[in-house]
Formats: C-alpha cells, sequence, structure tokens
C-alpha cells in the first residue's frame, strides 16, 4: 500500500511539472535549424501557434505562452527567422521580415513545418488557432490566405496588407483582428481595406481598434505599451479561443 502511495504521489508530482514548465524546442524545416518554444498544461489541450514579432522569438512570445498555458492551451511559439537569429537592430529586423516578405512560400513552409514538429511532440495540431504579433499577425494573415485548415487566425496590431495576387477565398476559418486606433504604421486606410476584402469573400472575421492605442500597444514595458488596450485585446482573444477550440476540446 505504502509503495502504490509513493507511486501515485510521484506520478502526480511529474504531471504537475510537466504542466507548469515549457522548453526551447529545437527543430528542422527544409534542412535549416530553428529554435522555437512549446510548452503544454496536458494531452489533447488545444494548441496555439504563436508567431513573434521583428525580435524573433524572445521572452515576451514564451511569457505570452506560459500565459495561455495557464489557462489551458498548449502552445508552440514557431521561429521563423533561424536558430541564434534574433535581431536586435532596425536594419536586421527590416532584413529578416523583408526576406519573408519576398518570399511568401517560405513563409508558408516555415509555418507548416512548426505545426509538423509540434505534432511530432504529441500537441493536438487538429485543434489549432494561430495567432501572432506585428510581423506575426502579417504571417498569420498568410497563413489564412493560404487555405490552411485551422479553427482560427487572431492578430495583434499585425500587419494588414495583402500581396499582389492574393486574396482570402481559401480561408477556412475567423479572422479576428485587433489594431491600435493611433497606430503610425498601420493605418486605418489599411484596416478597411482589409475589411472589405474579406467582407468580399465571405469570410468570418471580427476587426477590433483600440482608441489611442499606438503600434506594439500589447509589448510589456514599451513606450507604447497601453495597458486597456492590452487587457481588453487580450480577454477577446480568450474568449475567441475558447469559442472556436470549444467542441473538439470537449469531446
Amino acid at each position: 500500500m505504502r509503495c502504490l502511495l509513493t507511486f501515485v504521489i510521484v506520478f502526480m508530482m511529474s504531471a504537475m511539472a510537466w504542466a507548469d514548465t515549457g522548453a526551447s524546442h529545437a527543430y528542422r524545416v527544409n534542412g535549416e535549424n530553428y529554435e522555437g518554444y512549446y510548452i503544454t498544461p496536458g494531452k489533447g489541450a488545444p494548441l496555439v501557434l504563436l508567431l513573434h514579432d521583428w525580435d524573433g522569438v524572445t521572452d515576451y512570445e514564451v511569457r505570452r505562452a506560459q500565459m495561455l498555458s495557464d489557462e489551458g492551451y498548449a502552445v508552440f511559439v514557431a521561429d521563423l527567422f533561424g536558430a541564434g537569429v534574433r535581431p536586435t537592430r532596425v536594419e536586421d529586423k527590416r532584413q529578416h521580415t523583408g526576406e519573408l516578405y519576398t518570399d511568401r512560400q517560405k513563409m508558408r513552409d516555415l509555418m507548416m513545418g512548426a505545426l509538423r514538429e509540434a505534432k511530432a511532440q504529441g500537441a493536438n495540431t487538429d485543434n489549432v488557432v494561430a495567432m501572432g504579433y506585428c510581423f506575426g499577425g502579417a504571417a498569420v494573415l498568410e497563413l489564412a490566405r493560404s487555405g490552411a485548415d485551422l479553427k482560427g487566425f487572431a492578430l495583434f496590431h499585425g500587419g494588414l496588407a495583402t500581396p499582389s495576387g492574393q486574396d482570402y477565398t481559401k480561408t477556412r476559418a475567423e479572422v479576428l483582428v485587433m489594431h491600435g486606433g493611433a497606430d503610425r504604421g498601420i493605418s486605418m486606410v489599411d484596416f478597411a481595406a482589409l475589411a472589405r476584402e474579406m467582407e468580399a469573400a465571405g469570410i468570418a472575421h471580427e476587426m477590433i481598434t483600440y482608441g489611442g492605442a499606438r503600434h506594439a500597444f500589447t509589448v510589456f514595458g514599451g513606450d507604447r505599451y497601453q495597458q486597456e488596450a492590452d487587457t481588453k485585446s487580450w480577454r477577446r482573444f480568450l474568449a475567441f479561443l475558447h469559442d472556436t477550440t470549444k467542441e473538439d476540446h470537449e469531446k
């Protein structure tokens, strides 16, 4: 009896440790090395594919992943730049994002490669929502336009422009756009244009602006951080996750 009790205690402690911790994760896509981050609260949890901004995978994405794990979601933070590539200078950030903006197929391959890696780690890739910040938000829209079979697509202060020759006719799930009304880099003209495109394609979508919020309004400690917009957008995103993954999650 004592041995059985000891086994149960050790098992429960191990399960709790697995649920509360994540780790950097090295993987390969098309022969190249990448390093993301993976965390899960348990087997079968709905999965969030998190796409980073133009800094690459940093502590910010890890913190958001941990916040989502606390809410019951597994998270795979995809690396779109390459292992060890974490630009700090603006010119370098522009170079790395620019390379993917001009090679959209590579951008798509990297996101799908991250999903395959998540599946290899035991993630539930039948119940996935993609989300991203800034550059990662533009990547989310690229994934939506590709026809990827996900449950939903969400972006915070992301790039909204549609490349020439693309549209939303292949998009297979709802799109949630959370945008700063005072964003000087991505204007309300861009916001309205995206709304018209998705409306014309018949895509379920919700687009929210937060008054006075500038670009990168969710970045903790940043000079453009706005707590009210961050809190509201996070609350809306959690509701979106619940609604889009609920049916499969409760089976």
